[in-house]
């Protein structure tokens, strides 16, 4: 039985191997190859690098350069790793047992893998599991922090994510996929008047019934002329960019299910019906605009206290003998909203903590909240407005932003390691 090479989720092995600085270092003197600011690669680990290239060199059937290219460009590398982890270090980047044991939890799924063939996949890569799990650690490592900062050092302008939407390929990216039914009613290449008025008369003859609930796929095997007639005019997911131009303009004015009037063409009258659409980047999200008083509890104003105060403020409130405005301005401990009567901007109630958006979500609006606490403090609330707020633009520029920053990513990485390669104390004894 051929068993699968080792893949990981997000890695492949091949990388994480790449990453073994220091394991299975035989037991014997070792000499420093390359001083790197405070830390050394040793002969062991170029050696081990060395083999390890040649071992997948082998494997994927390639030649490799001759030895001294092939060491420089480990050398290279290695420097490159040790800087990155260097960096880590500084940043106090750590990896928690619990990340490499889903790591390697996802391992296995993914491979269909029990215990013991992983086990066997470890060794065969000449590895044990404490072995694999350092090298999993390291290579997070290294990928946290170059992420972390190369993305910081990344800088995307408005104005380059309004000139990116309006590319051909963006506009690509962002439409949908849309799965269209297709019937089409075919005229010849310059049809007569009778020839158009017969054919336009069977298209809406067509349209009607599906009106009335005919089947549209067996309408389309019995009446057709396009070319997935006998697919029941079923065209598959496709992009509005891949469609005809007809076709993209009808798409995105139809719901799904539901069957537009027919449309002529050279080709003929054409009924689409939309059977199915994904990949819609379109985000309606449930807005609140709130007002709250906290009264946190001190040295001096114990937790019960705290609340006993809130309470009597919430009387206060509900009774008419205090204005919430003036109440949260004179006793609320939040800075941000105090100044404003309490007032906060709107927003979704998923971005406050647990206790806060369930009194949110449980409250009607114009009611004073009961008292209820939360790891700030003791809070009343009021909901004054709720509404839903279309945030698909601001939806479709964050993910051009995101794809814009992917793009940059591999450059800006290879000029902040050069930067680093700069600015440190780089020996290289061989």
């Amino acid at each position: 039985m051929m068993i699968k090479k080792l893949m990981l989720p997000t890695f492949g092995l091949s990388l994480l191997l790449s990453y073994s600085l220091t394991f299975a270092v035989p037991e014997m003197l070792d000499r420093v190859v390359v001083v790197v600011d405070k830390s050394i690669i040793t002969q062991s680990q170029l050696d081990m690098r060395m083999q390890e290239i040649a071992l997948r060199a082998a494997q994927a059937g390639m030649r490799l350069p001759p030895e001294d290219v092939l060491k420089s460009q480990i050398l290279d590398q290695l420097i490159s790793e040790t800087l990155q982890l260097n960096m880590a270090a500084r940043y106090g980047v750590q990896i928690s047992d619990a990340e490499i044991n889903n790591t390697i939890e996802g391992i296995k799924s993914n491979n269909g893998w029990t215990d013991e063939q992983f086990a066997y996949e470890i060794a065969k890569e000449g590895s044990t599991l404490n072995e694999f799990r350092e090298r999993i650690r390291k290579e997070m490592r290294v990928r946290n922090v170059s992420q972390g900062v190369v993305q910081n050092r990344i800088r995307i302008s408005e104005q380059e994510i309004s000139n990116f939407l309006k590319s051909a390929d963006a506009q690509f990216w962002i439409s949908p996929d849309y799965r269209l039914g297709h019937i089409l009613v075919s005229l010849p290449p310059s049809p007569s008047n009778s020839e158009l008025a017969e054919a336009e008369q069977k298209a809406d003859r067509l349209y009607q019934q599906l009106l009335k609930g005919a089947n549209f796929e067996e309408l389309a095997i019995a009446n057709s002329s396009g070319p997935s007639a006998l697919n029941g005019g079923d065209l598959g997911f496709r992009k509005s960019g891949d469609l005809p131009t007809l076709f993209a303009e009808i798409a995105p004015t139809l719901q799904i299910g539901q069957v537009a009037p027919p449309a002529r063409s050279q080709a003929g009258f054409h009924i689409l019906k939309l059977k199915d659409k994904k990949g819609e980047t379109k985000q309606i999200v449930s807005q609140v605009r709130v007002r709250h008083i906290l009264i946190k509890p001190s040295a001096i104003l114990d937790s019960k206290k705290a609340k006993a105060k809130l309470v009597d403020i919430r009387n206060q409130i509900v009774s008419g003998d205090g204005d919430f405005t003036d109440l949260a301005k004179d006793f609320s401990d939040d800075i941000g909203s105090k100044l404003q009567g309490g007032e906060m901007d709107w927003t979704t109630p998923e971005t406050f903590v647990q206790e806060f958006a369930s009194a949110i979500r449980n409250s009607k609006i114009g009611e004073i909240s009961e008292p209820f606490e939360t790891q700030f403090g003791w809070h009343i609330l009021e909901v004054m407005e709720r509404r839903q707020e279309d945030l698909t633009q601001e939806a479709i520029r964050h993910k051009a932003r995101q794809m814009l920053t992917s793009r940059r990513f591999e450059d800006e990485t290879q000029v902040w390691l050069q930067e680093m390669r700069d600015d440190a104390f780089i020996d290289i004894k061989i």
